[in-house]
């Protein structure tokens, strides 16, 4: 058990230095991309609730 332990933590390790990690100005803009999507989704989605909102209430009150 302790030996396929072992042999996990030393595969990930060598897996791991095989990783291209992004540079600074990479994970920069990609966050940006991310919280720009993200705070559009949000004005996207208020705006459809409203509209739903409306009508339903305009169909309640006929």
């Amino acid at each position: 058990m302790f030996q396929a332990l072992k042999n996990y933590i030393i595969g990930s390790y060598v897996e791991m230095k095989k990783v291209t990690w992004p540079t600074k100005e990479q994970t920069i803009n990609y966050s940006l991309v991310v919280i720009g999507l993200s705070v559009f989704l949000v004005v996207f989605f208020a705006i459809l609730d409203n509209i739903f909102n409306f009508g339903v209430s305009k169909i309640i009150t006929r």
